[in-house]
């Protein structure tokens, strides 16, 4: 969310600089992501100053320049030669004096010199307004007004406001937050409590809200579904001239990133931003019968909203229409035929308050989202229909020429109470780890609005204004004091106390986290990612039928609609992240559930995702990196086994996957522990990411797999021996056949098995591959004779040939 610090200071009366203020209220909870500046013009026009043509002379070398003495202040007067066919003696003009530079409207920027011009010297610009960036016009100087004052800086003269703009990451559940008036009243709460400063909260005046009329020609309303709409209000205004807004209403929209269209519709945006409260503007000429209906459409109604979109209806989607159809759907989106244009002189505003629930269902089902809905389906404050309304009428009379024609229109038949809540004063204390007294707790919540009704020696009883729709327990208050109070003010105590099961680890009630240890000490780094994916997107790639995901009834969006049934498309979005941030070499990964269907069973699941993407180590001067390969990640699976000393129990298994080509499964001792593979590249790209990625899913079997206790063993004193074969065996044989074959062969003696040449050529039989094995072998109570080694060597080489088929190389 943008705040701009320009207009919220018109809410707060503050000393705070714009920084103060972003860490005030980070600390209150409103996240201050960052603070960008914001200037009218680039440069803010620094080193152009307001100048008076002294002497204008022709140039003695060009017909077209003439040579002026401008003086710029301070009795300062400046030889510059313009080539302006306007300039003239006597005019105040704006000045560019040597060193400024000048950003155009292109982009590029102009650095002023000092030149010599035909042989004349010249010390600046006078400048045009292009040249100022101010506009497209070049036919001549800017001329400015006769009672300028020389010296004057340009952008004081010209009015140019700077300005500042925070980027709130604001949390769901604050709904009283989105506006500039709910910022406000947290950073006036917070100077207040905090500092005990000067930061008085300023509501918009609206006393000067007047009817012209009784009424007459003002819209009628008919709510007909009270539940859906509990509030609706609107006003009636004639004589609307629509046109282009003020330049200060404009700037302001376009620094929290909105597009000024015209003065009726950005006096809307304006005031929604401003207070919190979405209005909706009609052209009251296009309102058959100039009654308005608040209600449901038929199911299968057809209405074109203002995108062009035809769109369907639902009977539960709640409308704004007239006797003649729909004109808007509720808090969410108007329609094509009853909105402002250029040819309006009758608007009817429109300020309601829409059932949560029905907003956010409505917009999901028709896949909309707008700066309405996103207000509406997180609670709006009731009270302030009648004062944003009462505001807008007061900006178009202003800035439109509007007259009010009568009163407003109010249904409001069931006021909403405020709720009570009971603060125990120890809460504060057990809950925060703060201490304040009854007083001081009662102050901070009267600086949220809130009020105390009821006092007793432990506790308070609190009424929570109806805008603040996440307070709802004791522990809400403790929070809202906490906030301003402020998180970073909450004292580290002398002595924490620390469960016992803290002392011990967490392994052994969460056995995934030994895993999890494991992989980041192997340099993998853990991500978390939603649990919603894109249904869509799981269908076309095959990963799932339709029948095997468990979709959401009220998605957040059409693209996060589904349980997700792997942890792999999370990883692959957490990789295109770093991807598109030049992070290419990744070892990540997730723990987390997964959920499936089958028929009408669901189920849900832990796992642990390993993605391994780029090249297998750091690019170094010693060491040559090369790209991941398939037996890494198998490598970093059997490390994971033979944590638990599964390891030669292990059997890998090819597999059909539908997002991965070459998987495989790790068996064990216990059943299926992990699969893996080599994920499809039309599967990454649909991702966007455009590089080879390796994946694995790890199933609960390994990590609930009873850890191996460490042992010790002597170093050797006895020297092992190593022996070699070169084996022809059929393709489908695998490394991890010979490895178990050769172990069980020769129990005693054989250490390790390593693979160090593969060969598949036209010089071996169709179906062949030769493998280059390496058998090192160790007795820890003598030395090896060549006897015992060539005997161990026998009945492994026989053992090889019987079992798996392969033939020794001569």
């Amino acid at each position: 969310m943008r705040i701009s610090w320009d207009w919220l200071r018109d809410l707060v009366d503050t000393d705070l600089d714009v920084n103060a203020a972003a860490d005030l209220l980070t600390s209150t909870g409103l996240e201050v992501e960052r603070v960008e500046p914001v200037e009218a013009v680039p440069g803010m026009l620094a080193g152009v100053v307001v100048g008076h043509v002294l002497e204008c002379a022709k140039h003695p070398d060009a017909d077209r320049l003439s040579v002026t003495r401008v003086e710029v202040g301070q009795g300062e007067a400046l030889q510059i030669v313009c080539g302006a066919p306007n300039v003239a003696a006597g005019q105040k003009v704006l000045v560019a004096l040597v060193g400024s530079t000048l950003h155009l409207r292109d982009g590029s920027t102009i650095t002023i010199k000092k030149s010599r011009i035909r042989g004349v010297e010249s010390q600046g610009m006078i400048c045009a307004e292009d040249e100022l960036g101010l506009g497209e016009g070049h036919d001549g100087i800017l001329v400015l007004a006769a009672d300028a004052v020389p010296g004057t800086p340009a952008a004081q003269q010209l009015g140019l406001r700077r300005d500042a703009v925070l980027e709130i990451g604001l949390t769901p559940n604050r709904a009283d937050a989105m506006s500039h008036l709910g910022v406000a009243r947290d950073l006036a709460a917070a100077v207040v409590h905090r500092t005990g400063g000067r930061a008085k909260l300023r509501m918009p005046d609206t006393s000067a809200f007047k009817p012209d009329g009784a009424g007459e020609g003002a819209v009628t309303v008919e709510v007909r579904d009270p539940h859906a709409c509990p509030r609706y209000a609107g006003l009636t205004l004639t004589d609307v001239r629509v046109g282009p807004s003020p330049e200060w209403l404009a700037e302001r929209l376009k620094a929290i990133g909105l597009r000024p269209i015209n003065n009726v519709v950005d006096i809307t945006n304006y005031v929604q931003h401003e207070l919190g409260q979405p209005l909706h503007a009609f052209d009251a000429d296009r309102i058959r019968d100039r009654h308005v209906i608040v209600g449901p459409l038929p199911a299968g109604t057809l209405f074109t909203t203002l995108d062009g979109v035809e769109r369907t209806l639902d009977a539960q989607d709640l409308m704004i229409a007239d006797r003649d159809g729909g004109l808007c759907i509720a808090g969410v989106f108007g329609g094509l035929q009853s909105g402002v244009t250029e040819a309006t002189t009758t608007v009817f505003l429109e300020s309601a308050c829409f059932d949560a629930v029905s907003v956010r269902r409505t917009a999901r089902r028709h896949g909309l989202r707008t700066d309405a809905s996103f207000r509406f389906e997180r609670g709006v404050d009731p009270a302030m229909a009648v004062p944003a309304l009462q505001r807008a009428a007061l900006l178009l009379v202003e800035h439109g020429g509007a007259r009010v024609s009568g009163p407003v229109l109010d249904l409001y038949p069931h006021p909403r109470p405020w709720r009570q809540v009971r603060l125990h004063t120890a809460a504060v204390r057990a809950l925060a780890g703060i201490s304040m007294s009854a007083e001081e707790i009662e102050s901070v919540l009267g600086l949220l609005d809130c009020r105390v009704v009821e006092r007793s020696e432990r506790s308070l009883l609190v009424e929570v204004p109806p805008y603040r729709v996440d307070v709802h327990r004791e522990a809400d208050l403790v929070e809202e004091v906490l906030r301003i109070h402020g998180f970073d003010r909450v004292p580290i105590p002398e002595r924490l106390s620390v469960p016992p099961a803290a002392l011990h680890g967490r392994h052994a009630a969460e056995p995934a986290h030994a895993v999890v240890d494991h992989l980041a000490a192997r340099g993998f780094r853990e991500v978390m990612t939603p649990s919603l994916v894109n249904g869509a997107m799981l269908e076309r790639l095959g990963a799932a039928g339709a029948e095997d995901l468990i979709r959401l009834l009220n998605p957040l969006s059409a693209e996060l609609d589904v349980m997700r049934p792997s942890l792999l498309p999370g990883l692959l979005g957490a990789a295109a992240h770093n991807i598109a941030r030049q992070h290419r070499d990744l070892r990540l990964f997730e723990l987390g559930r997964v959920y499936q269907r089958s028929g009408a069973r669901r189920a849900e699941a832990a796992r642990i995702g390993l993605l391994i993407t780029g090249r297998n180590v750091r690019e170094r001067w010693r060491q040559r990196p090369r790209p991941v390969e398939p037996p890494d990640l198998q490598a970093e699976l059997e490390l994971l086994a033979e944590r638990a000393h599964a390891g030669a129990h292990l059997q890998v298994k090819p597999i059909e996957h539908p997002l991965l080509h070459d998987a495989f499964a790790l068996l064990g001792p216990t059943g299926q522990l992990a699969f893996g593979g080599t994920v499809i590249p039309a599967v990454a790209k649909a991702h966007e990411v455009d590089q080879p990625v390796l994946f694995a899913e790890l199933g609960e079997a390994l990590w609930t797999l009873p850890a191996a206790p460490i042992q010790f063993a002597e170093v050797p004193r006895f020297p092992a021996v190593r022996r070699d074969l070169s084996l022809v065996l059929d393709r489908k044989t695998t490394f991890e056949d010979l490895r178990r074959t050769a172990h069980q062969a020769e129990r005693k003696l054989l250490r390790g098995v390593d693979l160090f040449d593969v060969y598949e050529g036209d010089k071996l039989p169709a179906g062949s591959k030769s493998y280059a094995l390496r058998f090192t072998l160790i007795d820890h109570e003598r030395t090896l004779t060549d006897d015992q080694v060539d005997k161990a060597m026998k009945r492994i080489r026989e053992a090889l040939e019987r079992e798996t088929g392969a033939k020794v190389r001569g």
